[in-house]
């Protein structure tokens, strides 16, 4: 059984995104759903990785701004 703490949802274009923290009886994690053209892709992060994967976000984004 899992239950949501907190969502967000966003359209894109033709994207729509759902942002969700979560949390099931190994924990809390972050899942993010892309629902575009009748599918659905979800990524799970769990919670222990959190702090990592913003980190390594804001790098990639920073990167970006620098080449334009």
């Amino acid at each position: 059984m899992e239950d949501t703490i907190s969502s967000r949802e966003l359209t894109i274009e033709r994207k729509h995104f759902i942002i969700e923290l979560r949390e099931n009886e190994r924990g809390r994690f972050l899942k993010i759903t892309e629902a575009a053209h009748g599918r659905r892709n979800s990524v799970i992060i769990p919670s222990t990785g959190l702090d990592e994967f913003e980190d390594k976000l804001d790098e990639v984004l920073s990167e970006g701004e620098d080449t334009e």
